[in-house]
């Protein structure tokens, strides 16, 4: 009896410390390439090795990257784009030469270990993707399988607006559209594969969306005598971030897959943004990532109060401010690096520099209280003519009479300049629509700034009054 006991017993312990082994608490970096001014990736893996990273997820297959990748000791994540779900879904023949393309020439040298099919394919309204995600997720693995390919995890990351319900965490409950036809069959696949829930998870977005009801320190895991105990299971939480995994854990719990682990595929937080976006600085950012690397380093793991002392994989975002990502400013501030390669503040994502051993003294945040004052959404140095001029015939078509005042003729008319015209006009248009969304970036053409032509206001009263309603 204990010859057959022993066996089965020392066979679990085994697989246990293999399965350890295999789940790491290495912290990585997010490796973008939405920029004009970035350096080779050569240079960028270097870079990559001196922030002491053990992971990088990159956005496609760059093959120039991959081979700079070559003999290091990183693990990487890459990335089947977008456009390509739908048509990978419907054939094993494409799925199998994207992988005999992509993934073969480089495995045998560079540590690919990650394998994600898109990108946030379920944030947005579904554009035929949604339903082809899974299926082109069993057919890369299949792929993989036919290669003899078995230590590439093969997943897709989400953003947190796959869930329905996120408060308390307890509750936390996918939504209705996606919940039965899309994640739970995805849920049996990364359980049946042993794979992870990949998630990209910004305590920045939570707390500037509800600011007047969540603390920052909260959310910068500073807050030492502030908690919050959820009341569904009197678990307590010391940082938002941890509310945001568990609300994860549950909803999967709730569709019958309590085990499958979460990865953290994006975090950080904005080190600039626009003048009215409240908390982007190099204190914070610096604040949110040293300590979120700390929790996510240390051994043995802390995990989240559902899941004490599980192991979390993470990726921090992102290796560069990017010049050339859409959106508000904060999306092109996120960097631990500048794009001349210098860091934006001292960071060491191994985890083993100690808090008290970052000396350089961090600026002062500045902007921890919303903006008060008048702020216009002008036109950006730079932007050549043509660029402008096709803006302008766009928030000009968006209707509600955005450009009503800068017909000839009419009082804000004056002066006639295709400046002045495009940041009243987008001025106005923001004015409008940003509450259902409309942001001041239109590919980076336009900027937040606060307005300085006074003489022009005062012959514009109906430029006055938009921006009183922007305010």
């Amino acid at each position: 009896m204990m010859g057959l006991g022993f066996v089965p017993i020392f066979s679990l312990a085994l697989l246990v410390s293999i399965s350890s082994a295999e789940i790491s608490n290495k912290v990585g970096v997010n490796y973008g390439q939405l920029g004009n001014n970035l350096p080779s990736p050569s240079e960028s893996v270097e870079l990559i090795k001196s922030l002491k990273a053990k992971r990088v997820k990159i956005y496609d297959a760059n093959p120039h990257i991959l081979k700079s990748l070559k003999d290091t000791d990183i693990q990487v994540s890459i990335m089947i784009p977008n456009e390509l779900i739908q048509n990978i879904s419907k054939s094993q023949s494409l799925s199998d030469h994207w992988v005999k393309t992509n993934v073969v020439p480089y495995y045998s040298d560079v540590k690919i270990r990650y394998l994600l099919v898109g990108n946030e394919i379920l944030t947005n309204a579904d554009t035929g993707t949604w339903f082809n995600l899974v299926p082109a997720m069993r057919r890369i693995k299949a792929s993989l399988k036919t290669h003899n390919i078995k230590k590439i995890k093969v997943g897709t990351p989400s953003a947190l607006n796959v869930l329905e319900s996120s408060f308390p965490p307890s509750n936390g409950t996918f939504r209705s559209d996606i919940s039965g036809p899309i994640i739970k069959p995805m849920l049996q696949f990364l359980d049946r594969t042993k794979s992870f829930f990949f998630i990209d998870a910004y305590p920045y977005f939570a707390w500037a969306d509800n600011h007047q009801n969540i603390n920052l320190d909260y959310a910068l895991f500073k807050a030492n005598n502030l908690t919050y105990t959820d009341p569904g299971t009197n678990l307590t939480y010391t940082n938002l971030l941890d509310q945001m995994l568990d609300a994860v854990a549950f909803a999967m719990k709730r569709l019958g897959y309590p085990d499958v682990r979460i990865f953290i595929a994006e975090t950080g937080w904005p080190n600039d943004g626009d003048i009215d976006q409240i908390g982007a600085n190099i204190y914070n950012s610096a604040t949110f990532n040293r300590n979120v690397i700390k929790k996510l380093t240390t051994k043995p793991a802390i995990g989240t109060p559902a899941r004490p002392g599980w192991v979390i994989p993470s990726i921090i975002f992102a290796l560069y401010n990017e010049n050339q990502k859409p959106g508000p400013g904060t999306e092109r501030h996120f960097g631990l690096l500048y794009p001349n390669g210098t860091k934006i503040y001292e960071i060491d994502l191994s985890g083993d520099t100690p808090l008290s051993e970052y000396k350089k003294p961090l600026p002062a945040p500045t902007n921890n209280e919303p903006y008060k004052g008048k702020i216009w959404c002008m036109v950006a140095k730079g932007v050549n003519e043509t660029a402008v001029g096709d803006a302008l015939s766009y928030a000009c078509s968006q209707g509600n009479k955005t450009c009503d005042a800068i017909q000839p003729g009419k009082q804000c008319y004056k002066p006639d300049s295709l400046f002045w015209h495009a940041s009243y006009a987008f001025s106005s248009y923001w004015a409008q629509f940003k509450k259902g969304g409309g942001t001041c970036s239109f590919n980076g053409f336009w900027t937040l700034q606060v307005p300085r032509y006074n003489s022009l206001r005062r012959s514009c009263p109906s430029g006055q009054r938009m921006q009183e309603a922007m305010n």
